[in-house]
């Protein structure tokens, strides 16, 4: 049960800080309210609606070698060098799909040694066939790839998001950084009924229920430190 509730508030958690729309007006006032109380609640921006007002954007109806080096070429526009540069790429699952077909396609055709696609390593006299590609280097500068579901359930068609991760490795200022309250990101509390864990242990207890409740809960925002050194891709292919 402990294991099933962190993972869902793991995940509602990367949920919030993706994809949240922020609730604070022009006026500097929350446009959202408890019913209940009146009180006001506060969320910012996740990082996807925070990077989609700089980002470049670009649609292609088949994504092709061609598209990744547009986009490594817009994103070296942007950085403070021109080479050694790292580009991360999150997609949903169909571009992750695409990224796999496209980077086959371009080393099948290079004429590369064929152990890079195929290994008599399989069970018995099987062969197999195929790989899977997580980077790709060009010019002096590398993309990676993460395949995010939480990016699959948001958009239905292909869809990467780049981002510059270039900082992170020679500054201790990362490129995206969750904040939160201290001693506040991951709270876990249990109320216990009568019987307490096992139904029959005696003590006491904080309810005369005789059942029990566990809850996780947290504060976490987002912060993209520099939206603008980022490209948005979005494919019309599957």
């Amino acid at each position: 049960m402990k294991k099933n509730l962190i993972e869902n508030f793991l995940y509602a958690r990367e949920n919030m800080i993706l994809l949240a729309k922020g609730t604070v007006g022009v006026d500097g006032k929350t446009t959202l309210a408890d019913k209940a109380t009146g009180r006001p609640i506060f969320i910012g921006d996740g990082a996807i609606p925070q990077i989609e007002r700089f980002a470049s954007k670009y649609s292609a109806n088949r994504i092709t070698i061609g598209t990744f080096h547009t986009v490594i070429s817009d994103m070296v526009s942007k950085a403070d060098k021109p080479t050694g540069n790292h580009f991360c790429f999150m997609c949903n699952e169909k571009a992750w799909a695409i990224v796999q077909r496209v980077l086959g396609e371009y080393l099948s055709t290079r004429k590369t040694d064929g152990a890079y696609l195929w290994s008599k390593q399989g069970e018995g006299k099987y062969i197999k066939v195929g790989a899977t590609f997580d980077a790709y280097e060009w010019g002096g500068n590398t993309i990676s790839f993460k395949v995010d579901r939480t990016l699959s359930r948001e958009y239905q068609d292909p869809y990467f998001l780049c981002i510059d991760l270039t900082t992170g490795k020679t500054s201790t200022q990362p490129p995206i950084q969750m904040f939160s309250l201290k001693g506040k990101d991951y709270i876990f509390n249990e109320v216990l009924g009568v019987g307490g864990r096992s139904g029959g242990e005696s003590g006491v207890v904080s309810s005369p229920v005789a059942g029990g409740l566990m809850t996780i809960w947290g504060y976490a925002g987002i912060a993209v430190f520099n939206p603008y050194k980022s490209f948005i891709l979005k494919a019309k292919e599957y």
